[in-house]
């Protein structure tokens, strides 16, 4: 190549590297000056593309955490006898029956329903071994007719939701293996568990305690699957008092009739096997026993 060429190959060059030095000013100050400018208010500034708005509509956000939540201490079994007022075949009146019965095979394993801290383990005529663990707000769950608690579920043991606190029994006053359940507020009012079980409250202002208080209208006949022997001339009494004093003789039609009638829809059956009077009872949960008033160890 020539000089001639040479020198004009390098203007060329000079001109390049002049033209990207131009327009990298012209950038650099119209850079500066758009950011002199004003920021405009925000109604007037131009909308973030779609897909920005999607990203950050779809960031997640951490839930707040609950204050408390009640899972169900005995999973997938259904509450047999509910909370409420519950009369027993011998009984003139129904009582309050204050938590709900959970039917369940001995053996079964008890689980916490919240979390929270063992307050109690002990034995007592009605509920027979029981556990009784504290919660969030002063609430407390009971668990009733344990055939044994397990080992480290102790007075001021903390305990998590879903935690094994004992075995399914029939402990106390029972005549079948089953849970009694219970919750109560912090004044040791008995609550119906039913409105708790299976949901978590943010705050205090959600828990239905005033709504849990409540009892259901009327008074429920209760099923019972074995009649205690001191029980059962007290039933043949209220039922019949001449059944009760001519236990050997055969009933009258008459009789069979008025008794079938007064005990209607409670599942009583009475039949005469053998000529001999008979009243058989379907099968169900056992009557719970008042406990002592309790006294909770400062925690």
């Amino acid at each position: 190549m020539t000089n001639d060429g040479q020198a004009h190959s390098g203007r060329a060059h000079l001109w390049t590297v002049d033209a990207v030095l131009g327009l990298s000013l012209a950038l650099m100050a119209f850079t500066v000056a758009q950011a002199a400018l004003p920021t405009p208010p925000a109604h007037t500034r131009p909308a973030a593309p779609a897909v920005i708005q999607a990203l950050a509509q779809a960031a997640p956000v951490a839930p707040a955490p609950a204050l408390i939540a009640f899972s169900a201490p005995l999973p997938g079994r259904t509450v047999g006898s509910p909370f409420g007022r519950r009369q027993l075949p011998w009984e003139e009146n129904g009582r309050l029956h204050a938590g709900v019965d959970i039917a369940a095979n001995a053996g079964q394993s008890i689980l916490a329903s919240a979390d929270g801290v063992v307050v109690r383990v002990a034995d007592d005529a009605g509920y027979g071994h029981f556990v009784e663990v504290k919660h969030a707000q002063g609430l407390t769950t009971l668990y009733g007719h344990m055939s044994r608690s397990l080992a480290g579920v102790v007075p001021g043991a903390a305990v998590k939701a879903g935690a094994p606190l004992g075995l399914v029994g029939s402990t106390g006053s029972s005549t079948g293996s089953h849970l009694h359940f219970e919750i109560r507020d912090a004044q040791e009012r008995p609550m119906n568990p039913e409105m708790f079980l299976g949901r978590q409250f943010a705050t205090s202002a959600d828990l239905p305690l005033s709504a849990a208080l409540k009892l259901p209208k009327g008074t429920r006949m209760a099923f019972v699957s074995n009649i205690p022997a001191s029980k059962r001339a007290m039933m043949d009494a209220r039922l019949n008092p001449t059944m009760a004093a001519t236990r050997t003789r055969p009933l009258s039609q008459a009789n069979i009739n008025m008794i079938e009638a007064s005990l209607s829809g409670s599942g009583v059956v009475v039949s005469q096997p053998g000529q001999r009077p008979h009243v058989r009872f379907n099968p169900v949960f056992p009557p719970e026993q008042p406990l002592a008033p309790r006294s909770d160890p400062t925690l």
